[in-house]
């Protein structure tokens, strides 16, 4: 484990010691995320078999009766009884590095999703863990990625990692974990990302919503956080009402999707049917690029279904590869945000994914991808999921033009994501 303190559950939460992976109360300090997913299997009682796995689900409909029929009824938690730090040792253990290891020699983002969905699976967890109980009658699943905000242009290979994480709110049955990741560098730490979490709590069977255990924040800087985590979620019921699924767009922009209507015109016609292409543009149809997979049980998670973090990555990819080919020059992520998980993946579905270029501003590229399943005996299609990504690019990118009404709404939603990005990043 390296020795550096600068974001240590010890400084932290001063006074704290920490402990085994293997006691889920108090601060945990984990050496890799092999063993955050061996933990997640012995908290749920999971099996690395198939076949037994699905009988060890059917048997955990006999713990419902430990569930808490009020959020009343369970003991508040402290932010620091969540608390894990986790290591991915790149650095120390060079055989690791194959996994993460992308053709520009620099880590695979989609790889650190994945991490990062199984340490906020932990961390809440590790707030609801009943110690009289050796497994958790919850069912706790990944609802949203609210934000993942870039600190550092380049994940380094060979460089050891440090995540950290604890709840930082929680509802009746939601509960929000907040990550850091740094990595280390010339003897200290330094900042890689910050992410942010929303999970829900649901009964063994995972059919129904289930209370968790309250947040009692300590100190003004716990409180601080608290409220923050509550300003957020008011901002994602607020930008939900807004969707443009449900609304209207503003006066504001509706004039933007006019001037970009006039600017397509060909002057030499009096006539709306007759478009040109701007210079240095492209059309949005022309800047998409689709992919395929096939949910095999490999991909599976706690519950049998497909692991979220597996969606992201296979999104996350998707993503890079359609900036890359539309800028014709190499990408990096600058934000994911608001993902929000709509229905699960079964085992044998067909994964179908699409992405679009959906606003460009400079040098930066907002990225739709979008993701449904495909019963192949019923032929029937459900979205699971939609993801947004921004990425920054060497040089600046021609600008992509809906043709349609319902593209120029890709590209208002595009921009509404983009522009809340950088007022993060500012």
């Amino acid at each position: 484990v390296l020795k550096d303190h600068q974001f240590s559950p010890a400084a932290l939460f001063p006074g704290c010691l920490s402990v085994s992976c293997y006691k889920i109360c108090g601060i945990q300090n984990i050496s890799n995320f092999t063993t955050i997913r061996n933990r997640l299997r012995e908290i749920v009682g999971a099996s690395t078999n198939w076949q037994d796995h699905q009988q060890v689900l059917v048997e955990r409909a006999s713990l419902s009766q430990y569930l808490a029929q009020s959020q009343d009824q369970l003991p508040a938690k402290r932010m620091k009884d969540s608390m894990i730090e986790a290591h991915l040792p790149l650095g120390s253990q060079p055989a690791l590095r194959e996994k993460y290891l992308n053709s520009h020699n620099s880590v695979r983002f989609g790889r650190i999703l994945e991490d990062l969905d199984c340490l906020g699976v932990l961390i809440c967890y590790s707030h609801t863990w009943n110690e009289e109980l050796q497994r958790s009658p919850l069912s706790i699943v990944t609802a949203l990625v609210d934000k993942i905000d870039m600190r550092q242009n380049i994940i380094y290979p060979d460089c050891d990692i440090k995540c950290t994480g604890h709840v930082t709110w929680v509802g009746k049955t939601s509960i929000e974990a907040t990550m850091h990741m740094s990595q280390y560098q010339d003897g200290a730490y330094t900042d890689v990302l910050d992410a942010t979490f929303v999970m829900v709590a649901r009964d063994p069977e995972n059919k129904r919503a289930a209370f968790v255990n309250p947040l009692k924040p300590e100190g003004l800087e716990e409180e601080a956080i608290f409220h923050q985590s509550e300003v957020n979620k008011t901002k994602r019921v607020e930008l939900s009402t807004a969707s443009l699924l449900k609304v209207a767009p503003t006066a504001e922009e509706r004039t933007l999707i006019h001037n970009l209507f006039l600017n397509t015109l060909d002057t030499r016609l009096v006539s709306f049917r007759g478009r040109i292409l701007p210079p240095n543009s492209v059309w949005m149809e022309d800047a998409k690029l689709k992919g395929l997979e096939i949910c095999h049980p490999e991909e599976r998670n706690i519950f049998n279904r497909i692991f979220g973090g597996f969606l992201m990555r296979k999104a996350y990819e998707l993503g890079r590869a359609n900036a890359c080919a539309f800028a014709g020059c190499r990408p990096t992520v600058v934000a994911v945000d608001d993902i929000l998980f709509r229905k699960p993946v079964e085992i044998g579905s067909l994964l179908l994914l699409s992405s679009q270029v959906c606003y460009t501003e400079g040098m930066y590229v907002q990225v739709r991808v979008h993701s449904e399943v495909l019963d192949p005996l019923t032929r029937q299609h459900n979205t699971t999921n939609v993801f947004h990504f921004t990425f920054h690019l060497e040089k600046d990118v021609p600008a992509v033009v809906p043709q349609s009404y319902g593209e120029s709404m890709l590209y208002l939603d595009g921009k509404r994501h983009f522009d809340g990005t950088m007022r993060n990043h500012c």
